[in-house]
């Protein structure tokens, strides 16, 4: 009979065969009210499984990080329920949870409207209130093709016949509905609560091939409380706000085409900002002593599938056929080219560590659904570099990156940064023994950064487990962006090696590491972040002088002179147009400092400055403005200097 250990350690045996909310129930009342699942062994379970051996239990509550995800795939469940009460021509397909919520795709030939959607949405909380029951049934696979055929539903069928033969076939009913699903569940539709609502209906194929059914896939989010819910349509809104698309075009930064889809026309002045940062980010590697080099963008395939990056990436990769049948590929990354660099001549254990880094231009074939303004692209350059060390040098390397990468984001004022550990993904290259190394090596890294990390399983590259930085920004939302990658895989496959003190040869430890991740990318996290208002360092004009008379003008023009001198981002605005529309129109534009010009302060020498966002302005000397304004401009790592 089983005995159960809890997670404090304490155990409580039976002497018969017990469910999980029985064990809740003998723990106390109050937490089989609150327990919606549990994790047996570690593995998530509905409350009403039948528990007959010796295991560890856990029981999840809305305090869990379970919690959320299991909810919103019961809201999925009721979202399909509501839409067959309503609708019932409609046939169901899949429906799971996501990052920010649910979605559920449905077949149907009539579109779904707005006010279909506030239907559904009466409707599901009526389920709720109905408190229905959720429980699990098994059926055979015969039971389940023949409901689904009965009913008339491929879609569901071609589910069915997709499990994998020693997998059981396992249903979940809630009132009159019934869903093919593995689960788990909350044990009935009131633990979902109200605080949930549908957001979009949006087209989706049928397993994502485009020659498959047009499915409409309706959005929803949920929380477990009403401010929760609330809190999030905000950030929602204020991220509509914020849109990089939209403030790139109204502030003349870029733009993207159809007929180059997934690439950048940068405009003067986005592409000031985009020089801006990467100056700064030549500055900060030359001071952490990187060689920057420039490797080719098409490559013969055959380094490509020595590498194992064909094989991994083949679909995402553009080719073009060259002499002799030969196949280039456009890179979609620049480690192999960095490998080759390093090939050349014979490097000592005196040369290492060896920090190569490149602004490598990629190209990557992805979905044009998956295509979003600057944010994901086909083309985008990665602010790369790779770090050929010892084993003895990770730990120092891995802590010099870290230091460096967290400095630089605070300098573009993130300061709050989570970081994920990435463990063996299922498909990888190398044997076990190498990436119990690697992992060992990359954890020892951690360590020695004093880093907190979080574990993200099975997420790591091909070749080598990984840390991935998640900055937050000023909304809240989470950016994944630098990298920290611990590789023995590609030095062997492409043979990199160098001189030991001994004489030996040996293979270097390749640390695979990014910042900013892609500068377009960045530069569209930086808009959001700052809702184009980017601070004055980084503003593609700093300032603005506007003379209010035609009178002042030459005095107007030396103080732009005087400024422009110093290497301020600095425009004269002489235009026949009163000063009020002058600075108004600055300022949607987002420009840091407004100078006025007016009579009086060319016959005593001074400037009217009036910063972005301030109704009010001050008069400085001019000599004491332009001191003050480059001050106030300078990048944030030369002001120190």
């Amino acid at each position: 009979m089983p005995v159960i250990t809890l997670p404090d350690g304490a155990k409580r045996q039976y002497d018969h065969p017990v469910t999980a909310l029985d064990v809740a129930a003998d723990i106390g009342p109050g937490l089989a009210k609150a327990a919606l699942a549990a994790r047996l062994d570690g593995a998530l379970i509905d409350l009403s499984h039948v528990i007959e051996t010796d295991a560890t239990l856990a029981m999840v509550t809305a305090k869990d990080d379970d919690a959320l995800a299991l909810i919103r795939h019961d809201c999925a469940h009721v979202l399909a329920e509501a839409v067959l009460e309503l609708y019932p021509e409609t046939q169901v397909t899949i429906g799971p949870s996501i990052d920010n919520g649910f979605y559920y795709d449905f077949y149907r030939e009539t579109p779904f409207s707005a006010d279909d959607l506030a239907a559904i949405e009466t409707r599901m909380h009526a389920i709720v209130d109905r408190d229905e029951a959720i429980t699990r049934e098994v059926w055979t696979r015969d039971e389940a093709v023949a409901f689904y055929r009965k009913n008339d539903e491929p879609f569901k069928v071609e589910l069915v016949d997709a499990i994998p033969a020693n997998e059981t076939v396992t249903f979940y009913r809630q009132g009159d509905f019934i869903d093919l699903c593995r689960g788990p569940h909350a044990p009935s539709t009131a633990k979902i609560g109200h605080a949930f609502k549908l957001m979009s209906v949006a087209g989706a194929y049928w397993r994502g091939d485009s020659n498959r059914p047009m499915l409409q896939r309706i959005y929803g989010t949920a929380f477990f409380q009403e401010k929760e819910l609330s809190a999030y349509l905000t950030m929602l809104e204020e991220a509509e706000k914020r849109d990089h698309r939209k403030l790139g075009k109204a502030l003349e930064l870029f733009h993207i085409q159809e007929e180059a889809t997934g690439s950048v026309f940068w405009h003067p002045k986005g592409w000031t900002m985009y020089r801006e940062i990467e100056s700064y980010m030549r500055r900060r590697l030359d001071a952490a002593n990187y060689q920057e080099v420039k490797t080719p963008q098409m490559i013969d395939r055959s380094l490509w599938e020595k590498s194992g990056h064909w094989d991994k990436f083949r679909e995402n990769m553009f080719t073009a056929e060259s002499e002799g049948d030969r196949i280039l590929a456009l890179k979609p990354m620049n480690c192999p080219g960095h490998v080759q660099i390093y090939r050349q001549g014979i490097t000592s254990y005196r040369d290492l560590p060896l920090r190569m880094a490149e602004f490598g231009s990629c190209h990557r074939n992805e979905p044009s659904g998956a295509l979003h303004g600057i944010m994901r692209v086909r083309a985008f350059t990665q602010d790369d570099a790779h770090i050929f060390c010892t084993e003895d040098q990770i730990d120092s390397e891995g802590r010099a990156f870290c230091d460096l990468l967290l400095d630089i984001y605070r300098d573009f004022g993130f300061d709050d940064v989570r970081v994920k550990f990435s463990d063996r993904p299922e498909t990888r290259a190398g044997d076990d023994a190498t990436w119990d190394k690697a992992e060992a090596a990359l954890e020892s890294a951690t360590n020695a950064a004093g880093l907190d990390t979080t574990l993200n399983p099975g997420e790591g590259a091909f070749y080598g487990p990984k840390l991935e930085f998640v900055l937050r920004d000023a909304i809240g939302r989470d950016w994944q962006c630098g990298t920290l990658q611990v590789d023995f895989v590609l030095p062997e496959r492409l043979d990199a090696e160098y001189v030991a003190e001994d004489g030996s040869r040996k293979r270097p430890v390749m640390l695979h590491r990014a910042i900013l991740g892609s500068m377009e990318r960045w530069i569209g996290i930086l808009i959001e972040q700052y809702a184009g208002r980017m601070p004055p360092w980084l503003a593609p004009v700093q300032v603005v002088v506007a003379p209010i008379t035609d009178a002042v003008t030459s005095y107007a023009a030396e103080v732009r002179e005087r400024l422009a001198a110093h290497g301020v981002r600095v425009q004269l605005d002489s235009r026949n147009e009163k000063i009020s529309y002058k600075v108004r129109e600055h300022s949607v534009a987002k420009v840091p400092f407004i100078i006025a010009i007016g009579e009086r302060e060319q016959q005593d020498g001074t400037i009217a400055l009036r910063r972005l966002g301030d109704k009010t302005q001050e008069t400085i000397a001019l000599d004491a403005a332009v001191s003050m304004l480059i001050e106030e401009i300078t990048p944030p790592d030369l002001k120190n200097s």
